[in-house]
């Protein structure tokens, strides 16, 4: 039996409450529509019509099923259509970057919400510096970015430039750990962890710069791009890290004391944005706030775009 097929039948008389009405709305004679309800009913083993001469009504199986019958009728059709899309090569397809220190759980947040919205956008993240961000919009192999600033380049939109106060990666030892809050200045004559210049130019200077006005200035600066490498220099005591609170045994996050520093992030896209792109650009905002703590910066994004060509980052 074709399950879909039935219930999709089951639906039209459901709302309608008219065989008749159903039949003609099917496209198809009374008496078959009927016989494939008593067979839907026997392959559920249960009856879902209550049938007089004068009505027909639900009965408690049948209002039970009818949510879950439209359901997946609604998604069965939506593959259908999907793979028809596919076929005649029209699929809509969204490739999207994010830094490399977005979050696990941001990360997955932001491509289960996507989906849910959107079932028929085939969507295709990678993880990407801001430099290597900007070249790949730029040269139009990348739809849309999650990128830091300050960033200029000709030609690309950005959606509202969030805020994120770092704190800062201890191994739990480190005498510092026992602080509620630290000073930039405790951290003085310690190396410390940051992207490679080459990926964040913008924040790994106005990091450093930041530092520096604040009392810590590093002993040496190691680079990492990947977090499990970071942490493992913290865990070493090689070097502390500034960043999000990360739940790593042998590692614990403190705040930065009057927050100095301030990393800020923003969607970005080349020239006018699809509409696939907007909504991906609007749902990664939200994600942001809602699951990152991050906050509006308050500064209209616009003012970062060159007004003459450029070809990569200014700090």
């Amino acid at each position: 039996m074709d399950l879909v097929r039935h219930l999709r039948y089951f639906v039209v008389i459901a709302e309608e409450l008219h065989f008749g009405n159903a039949a003609a709305r099917l496209g198809m004679a009374q008496p078959p529509l009927s016989q494939r309800v008593k067979r839907l009913e026997d392959e559920l083993g249960v009856r879902l019509f209550d049938r007089t001469s004068r009505q027909v009504r639900l009965t408690d199986a049948g209002r039970v099923l009818l949510p879950e019958a439209r359901e997946l009728v609604e998604r069965a059709e939506r593959i259908r259509e999907l793979m028809a899309r596919t076929v005649r090569g029209d699929t809509a397809s969204l490739r999207a970057a994010v830094p490399p220190d977005l979050g696990a759980s941001v990360l997955a947040a932001l491509i289960a919400r996507f989906r849910a919205g959107h079932p028929d956008v085939r969507l295709t993240p990678t993880e990407m510096g801001t430099s290597d961000q900007v070249d790949a919009l730029l040269g139009g192999e990348l739809d849309l970015g999650v990128l830091r600033h300050p960033v200029m380049a000709a030609g690309l939109g950005f959606g509202p430039i969030l805020v994120q106060h770092p704190g800062v990666l201890l191994r739990e030892e480190d005498e510092l750990a026992t602080l509620a809050t630290v000073h930039l200045a405790d951290l003085a004559g310690r190396e410390l962890v940051l992207p490679p210049r080459a990926l964040e130019p913008g924040l790994h200077d106005e990091t450093l710069a930041g530092c520096r006005r604040h009392g810590f200035v590093p002993a040496e600066v190691r680079h990492a791009v990947h977090g499990q490498f970071m942490i493992g220099l913290v865990l070493a005591g090689t070097a502390v890290a500034l960043g999000h609170r990360a739940d790593v045994p042998g590692v614990v996050w403190r705040p930065l004391a009057g927050t100095p520093l301030s990393w800020r992030i923003s969607t970005a896209w080349r020239g006018e944005p699809s509409e696939h792109v907007a909504g991906f650009a609007e749902l990664t905002t939200r994600v942001l706030r809602e699951d990152a703590g991050m906050s509006d910066e308050g500064a209209s994004p616009r003012q970062w775009v060159a007004p003459r060509p450029a070809t990569g980052f200014l700090a």
